[in-house]
């Protein structure tokens, strides 16, 4: 008889988003043409200098072992990037290199819990949270938030939320999947109540670039020396250069934190990719038009998306400020039958959706809320408007 695996391990549920893109991608290599609104990756490829200096590392033989935190010159053009942008000082020992922000998420729950340890959580949620904080042996406290208020968390729910074992707060903003983004009042409203509780704040800031109609990011580590001392600021190439694939993520925090997680990745994946580690360091200091180019192009899908909800019953949307998700609520069509089978949740519409009307959106279930879907305006407008035709064609044969 085999030994009990880990309770850990098999206590962790798969992504979604990933699953459901897996799903489509499968549909797609079966021939199907499948429009995919899953997985939130920008469909622009990388800048083109970034490119040309991850091929100059590895002709100058930049593919070895780095230190496990990063390379010196990677954690010095981070610093002088959130000094520039976020009006944040550190020092390169303050900075983690890991791969992808994912990976700073894992080490810095690492590096704050201890088995039953709160965090509290703001719900929706991006689906890995949930899980990261049960990985890291601490117990996710649920905040939950609505359409009325924005999909943002107030004070006065966080200490509904705040008992003697809460440790931590994740902050996501903008907002993975609501495209929510926290003004720099009601920020400045949490910096305080967590320096109030001695609380450390997990500010995941991976989509900062990536804002619209005026809206401004802002990061909470900037409300003080009390709070930047509790605070561990998440960001990474990702999503604000369309690097994706080259897994660059790094966290700003006090320094004991940064050499707890240090000492952490060194046992755990040793040093992040060299060759991503140059390219990083081009697009933090290289020209950034082609990043205005693509929150530019994302603000114009996101309107148009907005626009085509509209006109389909029993599907509203709050207009995203930042990111690139709409948060769309099916409330409408619940009750609602496709043949013989009942819409009850948003994971039924979401197969229906994809077996019959060869579209992928993610289930609101992945972000703890079965009445809303996901869609990801990250893929070109040809897709969206295909993709949006299907979606209202569906809807319109749903009977009650």
């Amino acid at each position: 008889m085999a030994k009990e695996l880990s309770r850990c391990l098999t206590a962790i549920q798969p992504s979604a988003t990933l699953a459901i893109d897996s799903k489509a991608k499968a549909l797609k290599a079966a021939g199907l043409d499948v429009v995919g609104f899953g997985a939130g990756e920008p469909d622009f490829n990388t800048p083109a200098h970034v490119i040309r200096a991850a091929i100059k590392a590895m002709e100058e033989g930049k593919t070895r072992y780095t230190p496990a935190a990063g390379t010196p010159e990677l954690r010095k053009a981070i610093c002088a990037k959130l000094e520039r942008d976020n009006g944040l000082t550190y020092t390169p020992e303050q900075i983690v290199v890991s791969n992808g922000a994912k990976h700073s998420l894992f080490n810095a729950l690492q590096a704050v819990c201890n088995p039953g340890d709160e965090v509290i959580l703001p719900a929706p949620y991006w689906v890995s949270y949930f899980e990261l904080i049960k990985m890291a042996g601490g117990v996710p406290v649920l905040v939950h938030t609505s359409e009325d208020s924005g999909f943002l968390a107030s004070v006065k729910q966080l200490e509904q939320a705040l008992t003697p074992k809460t440790k931590a707060i994740i902050l996501n903003s903008p907002c993975n999947p609501t495209g929510a983004v926290y003004s720099a009042g009601q920020l400045k409203e949490i910096a305080d109540f967590a320096v109030k509780n001695d609380l450390y704040v997990i500010s995941d800031e991976i989509y900062e670039c990536l804002v619209y109609d005026g809206t401004v990011h802002t990061s909470i580590a900037s409300f003080g020396p009390e709070i930047k001392e509790l605070t561990v600021v998440v960001n990474g190439l990702s999503k604000a250069y369309a690097m994706t694939g080259w897994r660059i993520g790094y966290t700003a925090s006090n320094t004991a934190i940064a050499k707890a997680m240090s000492n952490y990745q060194s046992h755990a994946t040793s040093n992040p990719n060299s060759i991503a580690q140059a390219a990083s360091i081009a697009a933090l200091e290289g020209d950034q038009e082609e990043q205005r180019r693509m929150v530019s192009e994302f603000s114009r899908r996101r309107q148009y998306m907005m626009q085509r909800i509209a006109g389909i019953n029993g599907i509203t949307a709050v207009t995203p400020k930042g990111a690139f998700y709409v948060f769309a609520n099916i409330s409408g069509l619940l009750g609602k039958k496709y043949g013989d089978r009942t819409i009850t949740c948003a994971m039924d519409f979401a197969d229906l959706l994809l077996e019959n009307g060869n579209t992928a959106v993610v289930p609101g279930e992945a972000f703890g809320d079965p009445h809303y879907i996901r869609l990801a305006y990250a893929t070109d407008m040809q897709s969206i408007i295909k993709g949006m035709d299907r979606i209202e064609r569906f809807v319109g044969q749903l009977t009650d």
